[in-house]
């Protein structure tokens, strides 16, 4: 789950990280009055404007004016509301900027990145930081990963103070920084594993002309699978961030996450689903989805599934594929069966099932007179989808 930088600063700050003094606005007079009390409060004309979407890279998109002055803050904020921010994280369609963050400027004597990730490879928290922030890290990963310091946290004995002078040795900072950047990291590492993050960055961090270290960004995602820990995060949710069937699948209970391919994926079970779009792709096709119908799932969240699949355009084909443990392959061929009906299904459709009840479920899909493609296995299921597919485009 994404949110917002303004929203993800006001975590930094309930765990004593500092950043710049900033007020969200929603329209041009809300943005005015933010930049005029930030002006008075710091007693200083320069703010910066900052568009509010779920996406990376807005600095070199346009999306971040620094201004001078209330005036200068309002013809910014004109600019950005409404304007579409097309960056490497958006995709080509981009995000329309609904919101916006007004914040002091701060002088700045040196721009660092820090982030604190989940290692799948080393199964634990890692720190990552960088001398050269501001940028794009995966182009300083490609181009100089020398230049990025890692470190692993031990989750028995937490980050130790010796791996925080490691980081801040090889950022080059000095005494004084190296003071405020312990505080800062410290706090960083422990938000990450009290709000149940999959990431936290600060890209950049700053120094100050008094070496002081600020988070001048601040980007949070938290792991979903916590969620039930954080019920407040419901209140930090953008759903005008989130595409409309993902917010959709949530509420019927799927796992649902819309990719750019065009071969629909039905599967119960989140292995099997990664398996399922990877054997598509390994046989030239592209997955237009995952979606994970879970264990117990009913007809009519099968149904349900199909109208979501079906939502977008570019869907020409549907791979069902069905390991019934809990679920039985019986109440799937039944869904199957009545979402075709209903729907009036015109694309290709391949059903693999296997499992408890397949039997009866495979008869009920061969008398049902639909035109429904069956399969034995994944991989042969998989060659016919993208087969039809291919011949439907």
């Amino acid at each position: 789950m994404n949110i917002h930088e303004y929203q993800a600063k006001e975590v930094f700050r309930r765990y004593g990280i500092p950043t710049p003094q900033g007020i969200p606005a929603f329209s041009v007079a809300e943005a005015v009055e933010a930049a005029k009390r930030l002006i008075h409060d710091t007693d200083s004309q320069v703010v910066v404007v900052k568009a509010q979407i779920h996406a990376g890279g807005r600095g070199k998109a346009g999306g971040v004016k620094v201004v001078k002055g209330a005036d200068a803050a309002k013809a910014a904020a004109e600019e950005l509301l409404g304007k579409v921010l097309v960056t490497p994280q958006t995709g080509p369609e981009g995000k329309k900027v609904q919101r916006l963050y007004v914040e002091q400027g701060l002088a700045i004597a040196g721009e660092y990145y820090l982030a604190a990730a989940v290692d799948r490879e080393s199964k634990r928290v890692v720190i990552m930081a960088s001398s050269e922030g501001g940028v794009d890290i995966e182009e300083v990963a490609e181009k100089h990963p020398e230049k990025i310091h890692k470190v692993f946290v031990d989750p028995a004995v937490g980050l130790m103070p010796y791996q925080i002078r490691q980081l801040a040795y090889g950022l080059g900072l000095s005494k004084k920084a190296q003071r405020s950047f312990h505080k800062l990291l410290s706090s960083l590492a422990h938000l990450f594993v009290e709000e149940d993050c999959s990431i936290a960055e600060v890209n950049p961090m700053i120094v100050t002309a008094d070496e002081e270290c600020v988070a001048l960004d601040a980007k949070i995602n938290f792991d979903g699978n916590g969620s039930f820990r954080h019920p407040s995060w419901e209140d930090l949710r953008d759903l005008s961030e989130e595409a409309a069937t993902e917010t959709e699948a949530r509420e019927a209970g799927l796992s649902y996450i819309q990719l750019d391919g065009n071969i629909g994926c039905l599967v119960n079970g989140a292995g099997l689903a990664m398996s399922t779009m990877d054997t598509i792709q390994h046989y030239g096709g592209q997955p237009a989805n995952f979606l994970d119908v879970g264990g117990g799932a009913s007809q009519e969240a099968v149904t349900k599934a199909f109208r979501i699949i079906l939502r977008s355009d570019s869907v020409k084909g549907i791979f069902v594929n069905i390991f019934g443990g809990i679920m039985k392959c019986d109440i799937i061929a039944n869904g199957v069966v009545a979402a075709t009906r209903e729907l009036g299904l015109k694309v290709p459709l391949v059903v693999r099932l296997e499992g408890t009840n397949v039997e009866q479920g495979k008869a009920i899909l061969a008398a049902s007179g639909l035109d429904i493609t069956p399969a034995d296995t994944m991989a042969e299921g998989a060659q016919k989808i993208v087969e039809l597919a291919g011949r439907a485009a």
